[in-house]
């Protein structure tokens, strides 16, 4: 069997995994709610008319700050959605198990032993602290 092929079974594998089935209803919840998509789309337009007011070459500071205020509660709302927050954790535990698989196989890659190489070589879990996964 050649490498793509064994790689299309780790597709299949991931596909297969707990994470993998969280993520996916995760984000089909989160898509499905109108509510939160709505709040979604109206922070995108804010964060625009923030941006443009910003590049503005007189800008009115109090509608400056005023914006950011608006933004940052729709922000807040916007993260505090129980599906959003289930999206964010699935995704979270999604893109941890992808750290794994890639950091396996970069250090098979550089010649260190597959079945033994430490799949959060180097990863404290705080990504704040991270110089970058290896």
């Amino acid at each position: 069997m050649d490498v793509i092929e064994l790689t299309r079974q780790l597709g299949k594998a991931i596909q297969a995994d707990e994470r993998y089935s969280d993520y996916i209803r995760a984000r089909v919840a989160n898509d499905g709610d109108a509510e939160l998509q709505s709040m979604i789309e109206e922070f995108n337009h804010g964060r625009a008319v923030l941006n443009n007011e910003v590049s503005k070459p007189s800008r009115d500071e109090a509608k400056i700050e005023e914006l950011k205020s608006s933004v940052g509660e729709l922000y807040s709302k916007i993260m505090s959605n129980e599906h959003m927050i289930a999206y964010n954790d699935a995704k979270s535990e999604m893109d941890n198990l992808l750290r794994q698989i890639t950091t396996i196989i970069s250090m098979s890659a550089n010649g260190e032993d597959p079945d033994t190489c430490d799949a959060n070589y180097g990863c404290t879990g705080n990504c704040a602290s991270c110089g970058g996964c290896h």
